[in-house]
């Protein structure tokens, strides 16, 4: 979602898609202290709350919370600005990893026996991360966070045993993080900085061409010349031919 496409909605809409017409005025420290503390707890306790209540999620054992997500908290409420931490980098770079990290652990669970992919998971989970790097810079979603996203289908037997099922849950928490982190963020602060890639700078104005002493001096020389010549060739004119 660009900017001109925001700033075309009611101030009470944009406001809060994260859209300032006039640049955010930084806050006190000790008010963006106060309001990480508050968003982040909103925000980590509404996404448990749902996942730790609600039946159709408990019925199918999913966890409370997927621990990578307590990291994902940092960026979103206590460094809003950063690029790594807006709705682009935390949805897809989480939704991504999840996937790369269930991949490459069910085809090390291809193993012979089952001894043999228990020790073996240490390196799924390293071969895991790493894929999952080289993914997230390539399509644009850096989130380190997600790094443990990756992770954890490899060494958490808990996540693991969701399979396929752990992509969805993975990404309702990041929708979920990301409309607290809007909510909450836009009361004093700005959030988010942009949806889908950073606006470019504007280009300066082309600074005047400066001009050389040289180039100055010579000019009035080469004026004052044509005068003299001019002058001089009045004067050799015979009277009356004027």
């Amino acid at each position: 979602m660009s900017t001109s496409r925001l700033s075309r909605l009611p101030t009470w809409i944009s406001h809060w898609l994260g859209y300032r017409a006039e640049p955010v005025k930084p806050l006190p420290t000790y008010q963006i202290a106060a309001w990480s503390f508050i968003t982040a707890f909103c925000g980590l306790s509404v996404v448990q709350a749902i996942f730790n209540y609600a039946h159709y999620f408990t019925s199918r054992n999913v966890p409370g919370i997927i621990a990578s997500y307590g990291a994902s908290a940092v960026l979103c409420f206590g460094a809003v600005e950063s690029p790594l931490a807006q709705p682009r980098a935390l949805i897809f770079g989480h939704f991504f990893s999840a996937l790369t990290g269930i991949c490459i652990t069910k085809l090390f669970s291809l193993m012979p026996n089952e001894a043999r992919f228990e020790s073996l998971r240490w390196l799924a989970a390293s071969l895991s991360t790493a894929t999952a790097i080289v993914v997230m810079q390539l399509t644009g979603t850096t989130h380190p966070p997600a790094g443990a996203t990756a992770l954890l289908p490899a060494t958490n037997d808990e996540v693991w045993n969701l399979s396929w099922y752990y992509l969805p849950v993975v990404l309702l928490s990041s929708t979920l993080l990301v409309v607290c982190a809007i909510l909450l963020n836009n009361i004093q602060r700005r959030y988010p900085v942009f949806w889908i890639a950073p606006t470019p700078p504007k280009a300066a104005a082309a600074a005047p061409a400066p001009v050389s002493a040289s180039t100055s001096a010579s000019a009035p020389a080469h004026g004052s010349a044509a005068n003299t010549d001019a002058g001089s060739s009045q004067e050799k004119l015979p009277k009356g031919s004027v």
